[in-house]
């Protein structure tokens, strides 16, 4: 992919499509299972060690992070002239897991289209954060502020990996690689693992008199968020994610059929819009419980967060948004359309640190799903729309040296 002589460049500004394709089918057929879905086995050691060659062959300096043993992160720097803004590549290495996948780390290419588990979540954008770099290189700039690519560990679960990375690791700005179909994103909702736990008493089922039953209890508590869920859908929607939502997504409760349950637990998701907060909308739960406790006083119950990560929102008239819609808007020869996504990113880790944030990404289809895939001509624009984006925010117009 070409498009002539570039300000600054020596030669034209190309993506090499051969090299693209062989980095991403590298790093599709590296399993980096997160944890969490890999029986709390990983391989994010592994793909970092592939990740960190790479980044040393395009002459990045390389540092590696590791909050806990094996999920390891690496941050490649390309360093700068000097006197230019710094910006940061982003893309995690985790995946979910393979089961139902006949061949998960295939790489296969079929049709334009390249599979495997990562392949569109999200290992095609970290090759195209590595071929916008090698693109610059050949063509013979170089940059006045820094450029450097963060492939994290993690973020399918905790993102531990790029909160980590933020403790060592800060640029004026960065682009999320996560898959938008080549649309911009400037927001996407945060989440709220909340638990709350009923409390009964346990009693021989025949014991109505001494039994509390925290099933029927809870059932209660699942009635009242009924109410809230379609409150919360009926609310007014943010402008590009839309309302907030709620699922109860794990119940557990009770030892037998002939015994009363003396706990029932249960999990929920709530999820959250840019301006909610996760005080707000744990006291949702706690009003609910309060309420219920009011109308008796067996009832008892608790609620407490179990992890929760805010909501992204950037300005459209921000300085990376702009320079990134102008470099995708060059590329596709058409203004770049605006989305927000529904699923969290760690864009909320990166704009919660102070970094300018925003985020473009390939096309393909089955994130999460038995069949994965992303189109390579998507990534190869993407690699460009990378590369012309790191020119126009670092700056910068000196030559490599031969």
């Amino acid at each position: 992919m070409t498009n002539g002589s570039e300000r600054g460049l020596a030669a034209p500004l190309r993506i090499d499509a051969e090299y693209l394709t062989r980095t991403l089918a590298r790093l599709v057929r590296t399993s980096s299972i997160n944890p969490a879905f890999g029986n709390g086995t990983t391989n994010e050691r592994e793909i970092a060690d592939v990740v960190a060659a790479e980044c040393e062959r395009l002459g990045m300096r390389v540092a590696h992070y590791e909050p806990e043993p094996g999920r390891t992160s690496v941050v490649g720097t390309l360093p700068g002239s000097g006197g230019g803004r710094s910006l940061l590549l982003y893309a995690h290495v985790d995946t979910v897991g393979v089961e139902g996948m006949p061949d998960p780390f295939s790489g296969d290419v079929r049709d334009g289209r390249l599979y495997g588990r990562g392949a569109y979540d999200m290992k095609s954008g970290l090759a195209a954060c590595f071929a916008a770099v090698e693109a610059l290189r050949s063509a013979g700039g170089q940059l006045a502020g820094d450029l450097s690519i963060a492939a994290v560990a993690d973020e399918e679960v905790a993102s531990i990996g790029m909160a980590d990375v933020l403790h060592h690791v800060r640029t004026d700005a960065a682009v999320v690689t996560e898959a938008t179909e080549l649309r911009l994103c400037l927001a996407h909702k945060g989440f709220c693992w909340i638990e709350v736990v009923t409390e009964g008493r346990a009693a021989h089922g025949s014991r109505f008199e001494e039994g509390i039953d925290a099933n029927i209890r809870m059932g209660r508590v699942l009635a009242e968020l009924d109410v809230l869920e379609q409150r919360l859908r009926g609310s007014t929607a943010h402008r590009l994610v839309g309302p907030p939502s709620l699922h109860a997504a794990v119940l557990q409760g009770g030892t037998g059929a002939s015994t009363y349950a003396s706990s029932c637990r249960l999990e929920i998701e709530r999820r959250m819009i840019p301006g909610e907060t996760v005080v707000q909308v744990v006291g949702e739960i706690q009003a609910i419980i309060d309420r219920l406790a009011s109308a008796d006083p067996t009832f008892r119950a608790t609620a407490r967060s179990l992890l929760a990560r805010e909501s992204f929102e950037a300005r459209p008239d921000g300085v990376i948004a702009t320079v990134i819609g102008d470099a995708a808007a060059a590329v596709l020869r058409r203004p770049v359309e605006t989305i927000g996504e529904p699923y969290w990113m760690d864009a909320a880790l990166l704009a919660a640190a102070g970094i300018d944030t925003a985020v473009i990404g390939p096309s393909g289809a089955g994130a999460h799903a038995a069949e994965e895939w992303v189109e390579l001509a998507s990534v190869a624009t993407l690699a460009e729309i990378l590369a012309r984006t790191a020119m126009a925010y670092c700056g910068g117009t000196r030559l490599f040296a031969a």
